[in-house]
C-alpha cells in the first residue's frame, strides 16, 4: 500500500511517499480504508521528535491519528462494524507505526464511531482531534446552560469546536482571537475579543462578574489573566498548560479516544449544531507541504490529506 514514512526525525523533508506492508488486524481491531485524515499541530511535533521522551516510535513509522474512510475488514471480535461501514476516529495506539497517511490503517474499534452523514470525507477526517479536545475539556469542567465561557484561541482548529458546542449547551462564550477573525467568531456565536495587552479590561467589559469557565487552547499568560476574569467558584481548563492544574486547581487535559464521545459529536455536526471548517485539502504525494502549512500556525481550519 502506498504511504507516507519517515525513518528519522526531522523536518518535514524526512516525509517520504513508500510502498508499505498491509497492516495486520487484531482481534478488537478493523481494517480501514482510507479516504482522508487530517493534519493537527501535534503531528509535526512529534515527526520532529518533542513527544519522544512519552511516545515510543517505531521507524519507519507512518504519521497521523485523524482518519475518515470505509471498513474494508472487520477482525476477529468487532461485532460495532462491519465491511463497508463509513466510519472516522481518532486512532491514537500506544506507540507510533502505523499511522492514517496510508491506503489502509488498522484501528481499534475503541477509537472509531460512524461518520457523519452530512459530512464529506474530507470534512469528517477533519474532526477527530480537534473535535474531541474540544468536547472533552468542556465536559471535565461540567460547563451548564447559562454559564459565561472564556476561550482561548477561540478561532483556532480545537477552539472553533470548542465554540460551537459551547452554544449547543446555551453557555456564553467570549473568544480570544486576532481581528481578522473575529467577523468568524461571530458567526460561529462568540463575542471576539483581541489578544495581548489589556486582554482583562476587554473580557471585563464583556463580563463585570467575571467568567464561570476558562477554556485554554492557547495562552500565553494563563496564569495571572486566569486570576484577574475568573469569578468565585470558577474553573479552568487548557491542553497546553499544566498550570492550570498546579496553580490555579482546574484541569489538564490530553485527549483520548472515545467512541461514546464521537458519537456525540456526530449528532451534533448531523442536527446542524457544529459545523466543520476545512481550510485546504492536499494530496497523499503531498503530505510534507500540508505538514508546513500546520507548523507555520497561521492557517485557520483544518488541513486535510485526501488519500
Amino acid at each position: 500500500m502506498r504511504a507516507i514514512t519517515y525513518d528519522r526525525f526531522g523536518g518535514s523533508d524526512v516525509l517520504q511517499l513508500t510502498d508499505q506492508p498491509e497492516p495486520k488486524v487484531s482481534s478488537d481491531s478493523v481494517l480501514v480504508r482510507v479516504r482522508a485524515a487530517s493534519v493537527n499541530p501535534v503531528d509535526w511535533k512529534i515527526r520532529a521528535g518533542y513527544l519522544d521522551q512519552i511516545i515510543d516510535t517505531e521507524f519507519p513509522a507512518i504519521p497521523g491519528w485523524d482518519v475518515a474512510g470505509v471498513v474494508e475488514r472487520p477482525g476477529l471480535d468487532t461485532p460495532e462494524l462491519a465491511a463497508g461501514d463509513e466510519v472516522y476516529g481518532y486512532v491514537r495506539k500506544d506507540w507510533l507505526h502505523g499511522g492514517t497517511f496510508a491506503e489502509l490503517v488498522s484501528a481499534p474499534v475503541r477509537t472509531l464511531a460512524r461518520k457523519p452523514a452530512s459530512l464529506s470525507f474530507e470534512e469528517a477526517a477533519a474532526v477527530p482531534l480537534a473535535g474531541l479536545t474540544a468536547y472533552q475539556t468542556i465536559e471535565r469542567v461540567g460547563v451548564r446552560d447559562g454559564q459565561t465561557v472564556l476561550v482561548h484561541a477561540a478561532a483556532g482548529g480545537v477552539g472553533q469546536f470548542a465554540v460551537q458546542i459551547l452554544r449547543a449547551r446555551g453557555a456564553r462564550v467570549i473568544g480570544t482571537a486576532s481581528a481578522r477573525n473575529h467577523e468568524h467568531l461571530r458567526g460561529l456565536g462568540a463575542e471576539p475579543v483581541e489578544y495581548g495587552d489589556g486582554l482583562v479590561e476587554r473580557v471585563r467589559a464583556l463580563a463585570p462578574q467575571g467568567v464561570d469557565v476558562v477554556l485554554d487552547y492557547g495562552s500565553d499568560d494563563l496564569v495571572p489573566t486566569t486570576r484577574a476574569v475568573l469569578a468565585d467558584g470558577g474553573t479552568v481548563a487548557s491542553i497546553v498548560d499544566t498550570a492550570a492544574r498546579d496553580e490555579l486547581g482546574g484541569h489538564y487535559v490530553w485527549v483520548r479516544p472515545s467512541t461514546t464521545d464521537l458519537d456525540a459529536l456526530t449528532r451534533l455536526i448531523d442536527d446542524g449544531a457544529v459545523k466543520v471548517d476545512v481550510a485546504q485539502v492536499f494530496d497523499l504525494a503531498d503530505a510534507a507541504a500540508a505538514h508546513d502549512l500546520v507548523a507555520e500556525g497561521h492557517v485557520r481550519g483544518k488541513v486535510v490529506v485526501r488519500v
